[in-house]
């Protein structure tokens, strides 16, 4: 494992957030994800997005799990993280809900 300095993950961490808020369309953030992210984190990550309007829509784990494949302990895990994390879930959500509404306007 590899020992972290906090300064020096912390300016990795900010590298990182840059360079996805540089990402234009869906293009480059599919080409960016695939070469930064092994299949197996890309997928887990997706499944996590997957699920995250189900759960606001506050539907049953086993009805997200019918909808989306994702197994029931990821979908708690999201919620826990949409009850006590930073809010970052809920951010992305609501602006894609204003975007939508905005293109069928």
């Amino acid at each position: 494992m590899k020992k972290k300095n906090s300064k020096n993950n912390e300016l990795g961490k900010n590298k990182l957030y840059k360079a996805i808020l540089s990402l234009k369309n869906n293009n480059e953030c599919s080409e960016f994800f695939e070469d930064l992210c092994t299949p197996a984190e890309l997928e887990a990550m997706i499944d996590r997005w997957a699920v995250v309007s189900y759960i606001n829509q506050g539907l049953a784990y086993r009805k997200i799990h019918e909808i989306t494949g994702v197994s029931v302990t990821t979908i708690g895990r999201v919620a826990r993280t949409i009850a006590l994390g930073n809010g970052g879930y809920n951010i992305a959500l609501d602006r894609i809900d204003n975007l939508d509404r905005l293109n069928y306007e």
